[in-house]
């Protein structure tokens, strides 16, 4: 895909600079490599994880200035041009203070725990304030901006299993350049810094801040961090999708219509529909039936 952005609009990721502003000793990240192109982040962090662990251990960090066979949810590609968004994954190794790997059913919370980081990180950047959709969206105005998606990597012999989160945003991309029309950029929303440098930056700091938090309290989303919120509730605090009258798409063709009314102790979407029944959805597809308010 070209641009007609130069490479001078689009500065390439400074490697060596974010290592040192991330990576210790002066930050919590045990690995942070940039490539300038790969097919996904998350398959080669994967493979990295299962073959490599010792190499590669919790909180590894893998970048791509541009990727070829990205994917979404539901296998969709997600491809953009070179250099223009943040094209991140991050490898976790769950475990609490103790070293005790974390509850499995906690690892749901990871995909919302990142997309929370990125919408609070560019916040705090940008002054645009994106708000999540469930499962895996992050969206300003109802326009996607970034998605996020988590897979599990078998742990040897048994053992414990890792995760990848990945992370895709549009940083400068133009309308033309859109994958879809419903989708957004930074650069469109008139954000003041399209730098990805630090952008980058401040997510994967916000990141490991929220991920030392969710460790310290076992994975338990509904339990209290050292300042007195919790993971669930900043993610509903900021999530359009709750109150909202949706539909949802079930594997396997189904669809349930009704109110979402919130998140399940694992972040799954509570619905009830028009015949009173709750439904809890631990993977779909959701549609917003009414502008997000």
């Amino acid at each position: 895909m070209t641009s007609r952005y130069s490479s001078l609009e689009r500065p390439g990721l400074d490697e060596a600079a974010l290592r040192d502003a991330l990576c210790a000793p002066k930050g919590p990240y045990g690995r942070l490599d940039v490539v300038a192109e790969t097919g996904s982040t998350n398959t080669d962090l994967a493979n990295h994880a299962a073959t490599r662990a010792r190499e590669w251990p919790d909180l590894s960090v893998l970048t791509a200035e541009q990727q070829s066979a990205g994917r979404g949810r539901l296998d969709r590609t997600w491809i953009a041009p070179e250099r223009s968004s943040l094209i991140v994954s991050i490898l976790l190794r769950p475990h609490n203070q103790q070293g005790r790997p974390l509850p499995t059913q906690s690892y749901s919370w990871l995909s919302l725990l990142a997309a929370l980081a990125l919408a609070e990180s560019i916040e705090d950047r940008t002054q645009i304030s994106p708000q999540l959709k469930w499962p895996n969206d992050v969206l300003v105005d109802g326009r996607k901006l970034a998605g996020v998606l988590a897979q599990l990597v078998p742990g040897p012999r048994g053992g414990p299993a890792a995760v990848v989160v990945g992370v895709g945003a549009n940083v400068s991309l133009t309308d033309q350049e859109l994958p879809v029309p419903t989708a957004t950029s930074l650069l469109l929303e008139y954000s003041t810094t399209t730098d990805r440098n630090v952008l980058l930056r401040a997510f994967l700091r916000r990141f490991a801040d929220h991920y030392a938090a969710f460790r310290a309290v076992d994975g338990d989303a509904r339990r209290e961090w050292a300042d007195g919120t919790t993971l669930a509730q900043r993610v509903s605090d900021r999530m359009v999708t709750l109150g909202q009258d949706v539909r949802v798409e079930l594997p396997g063709g189904v669809e349930v219509l009704g109110r979402a009314l919130g998140l399940d102790p694992n972040g799954a979407l509570l619905v009830r529909d028009d015949d009173d029944e709750r439904h809890t959805v631990t993977a779909g597809d959701v549609v917003h039936l009414r502008p997000a308010p």
